[in-house]
């Protein structure tokens, strides 16, 4: 009897151990319809608590990226506190050159750097600035790969969650295509 009495009362605390319908949805892939993104524009979708920036970027966003590498930290996405996955170890840090997907999270405390994708000289940037993101809590700059640029409190690029294409207009974030 006490050990029926026992099992009646564990069973509803054991159940307390499953995440909750919230919790699952929280860390479940999230799928994006990228097909109303125009060049040189930005949605953000959350993906487990966390901004992830889509942007799709013009072709001059894209001949850009080259010349700025003796001015980044990590210009090859090298360092491992943030790994970067196979399928964004280019220059452009994307399946897809035309966009980048990241989490808009700054690598310094946190903070969420806003939108400096126009380029040329502006408050708090370099006279020669080619587009980007600015965390103005510490002035870390990124370009529009998410590479951190050198000499900034940022010790690394903006992360690159797993995702892939499940089309040429849907997106899925927070998962890596299977072999």
């Amino acid at each position: 009897m006490g050990g029926a009495g026992a099992a009646a009362v564990a069973v509803p605390f054991v159940s307390t151990f499953q995440p909750s319908e919230r919790a699952r949805a929280a860390g479940a892939p999230v799928e994006v319809d990228i097909s109303g993104i125009q060049p040189g524009e930005k949605i953000v979708v959350e993906w487990r608590g966390k901004p992830v920036w889509i942007l799709r970027r013009t072709p001059e966003q894209l001949a850009a990226l080259p010349t700025l590498d003796g001015e980044l930290a990590d210009p090859n996405s090298d360092r491992t506190a943030y790994p970067t996955p196979a399928y964004a170890k280019n220059t452009h840090r994307s399946i897809k050159p035309e966009y980048l997907v990241t989490v808009g999270i700054c690598t310094h405390l946190g903070c969420s750097p806003g939108d400096k994708l126009t380029p040329g000289p502006q408050p708090s940037l370099p006279n020669d600035w080619k587009g980007g993101f600015l965390c103005a809590c510490h002035g870390s700059t990124f370009d529009v790969a998410g590479r951190v640029f050198k000499n900034k409190p940022a010790p690394d690029n903006l992360e690159v969650p797993p995702h892939y294409y499940l089309s040429d207009t849907t997106l899925l974030v927070g998962e890596e295509k299977q072999a």
